[in-house]
Formats: structure tokens, sequence, C-alpha cells
């Protein structure tokens, strides 16, 4: 399997150069973009890696999914269900569209758009800010098995200097009431959240416990209900490669959200959990080595759900 993953690295790592970093948060033109890493881990415990698997990134959009659980903890399905739709946009992440038509916003956006997590931060519990984003975090080293995780400073105060978009969103859901609370602090939750400093192996134990209705690796623990480790599941697969969802089903077809810090959460139902970096993007925002390199891993090893 080393060997495997290996080769496949290596063949996949020529097409990094038809991406590009993502510029417009400054930090993250830092990165390499030559860069690319893989970190999975089996059903059976067993842990496999190669390339630049240990380098250390921020989770950017790979945070949505996290965001929705701990939503989902806090208020139930049904709650959730009555605040967000669960349809792909079929837009760019950071989409503003034109709603002047539009009487109900929730039904237009799902959790995995910029949109729609956000609205999912105004709901995480927490008596202010600084506490909904502590239970995020801890949530995160859970599922992870990292207690040492935590956010890059730099990459927050990149974020939040140039996140104007970000709040133009989160003002429009203000309009609709959708959000109750001062946007500023719910998009520090956000920002924050954006900012979590992780590895492939963080996301691959992660994708774990999604793959697996919800139990920790090595302690068998029910961290998650299962029901919300499915409805998560389920959210990734039709909306977590953003407008690339439909494309990214046919090619590799596995529930996965992608992030613009080149991180890849994947996640084979039943059979494995799996962790990627790769910074250099598509015109989508998506990790265009990654992709590859997930396509040849599911497809050598029968990954598809399909």
């Amino acid at each position: 399997m080393r060997e495997l993953l290996e080769n496949m690295v290596e063949e996949s790592r020529k097409f990094t150069v038809q991406g590009k970093l993502a510029d417009y948060i400054p930090e993250l033109v830092k990165y390499n973009r030559d860069d690319l890493g893989i970190y999975l881990i089996r059903n059976d415990g067993k842990e496999f890696y190669a390339g630049d698997f240990d380098r250390l990134f921020t989770i950017q959009s790979v945070c949505k999914p996290l965001i929705l659980l701990l939503a989902l903890i806090d208020n139930g399905e049904d709650f959730i269900r009555e605040r967000i739709g669960v349809e792909s946009t079929g837009k760019p992440f950071n989409a503003i569209m034109d709603f002047s038509q539009v009487e109900d916003l929730r039904e237009h956006i799902n959790p995995m758009v910029n949109i729609g997590a956000i609205a999912m931060c105004s709901i995480i519990q927490g008596k202010d800010r600084d506490e909904k984003f502590q239970r995020l975090l801890d949530l995160t080293k859970k599922l992870s098995g990292n207690e040492s995780i935590g956010i890059n400073q730099d990459v927050f105060e990149s974020e939040k200097k140039t996140g104007d978009r970000n709040r133009a969103l989160a003002y429009l859901l203000k309009s609709y009431g959708m959000i109750n609370e001062d946007v500023e602090d719910v998009l520090d939750v956000y920002f924050k959240a954006c900012s979590i400093e992780i590895t492939c192996k963080d996301l691959a134990n992660i994708a774990f416990v999604l793959a697996n209705n919800g139990r920790a690796k090595d302690t068998d623990e029910k961290i998650v209900s299962k029901k919300y480790t499915r409805f998560v599941n389920a959210i990734l697969m039709t909306c977590g490669m953003y407008d690339g969802a439909g494309d990214f089903a046919i090619r590799v077809g596995m529930p996965a959200k992608s992030g613009v810090g080149g991180g890849i959460l994947s996640v084979a139902p039943s059979i494995m959990g799996i962790g990627i970096y790769g910074p250099a993007l598509d015109s989508k925002g998506n990790s265009v080595a990654g992709i590859k390199l997930l396509e040849k891993l599911s497809s050598s090893l029968y990954l598809s759900v399909f």
C-alpha cells in the first residue's frame, strides 16, 4: 500500500503546475505549490501515507462539515433542515447570488458554501464567540485525536482583514433574519474555524470517524451519532466539492470536502478515512493534484460508492 501511494503521489504531482495558490488570502501564497501528500486510515486501524503528508496547513473550508456536525449536535437534524437547504447551489463557494426575488433564503443555500457555513456558526451554542469557537476547536481535537491542534494566528488576521465578501454574505443573512447576533462576532468564529491548522493525518482521522458511523479509531468511543454522520456524509456527497461536485462524483465517487488551503477530506464509508494536501487549486477552489490523486486511489481500490 505504501508503494502504491508513493507511486500515485508522484504520478499526480505533475498536475500541480496546472493550479495556483489562493492569493486572495495573502498568507496562503506562502505555501509551496508543488506540495502533495496523502494519509489514509483503514477501517481495521492500519495507517498509510506518502508524499508531503506531514505539512501543516490551514483547514479553510474543510471546517464546514465540522461546523455542521457541531450545529447538528447542538440543535438536532430537524432544526438544521428548517434553517438551511441541502441542495447544491451550482455556484462558486463564495458567490453572492441575486436573491432579490427570494422570500426565503434558506432553501437556496447549503452548509458547504460560505453563506451556509456562516449561518451555521450563528447557531452553535455558547455564551459568546470565544466559547463557540472553543467548542468547535474541542470537537476538531476529539475527532482528529490531536490535542495540539490550534489556529494559525497570521492566517486568521489575514482572513479577517481581507474577508469583505464574507462580511457581505453575513449581512445578507442578517437582513433575512438568519443571524441575530453581531455580524463580526459570527464572522470571528468562522474566520478562526478556517484558520485551524492541521495535517493530512488529522483530516484522515476526522474522515475515519465519518466513515465509521461516529466511532473513534483507537478507543471505539462513539463520538457522534450515526444519524449525524450520515447527514454530513450525504451533504459532502452532493455539495462538498462546490460547483465541481457532480464531476467529482463521477470521477471519484466518495463524500469529500475541499478547502482553498489545499486540503481534501474524503470518506470511504465503512472502508477508510482519507486526508490529502495539495495547495495548487483549480478555478473552482479545489486541489488540482489532490483530485487526480483521489481519482487514482478510488479507481485502484474500488472506493466509489456507485
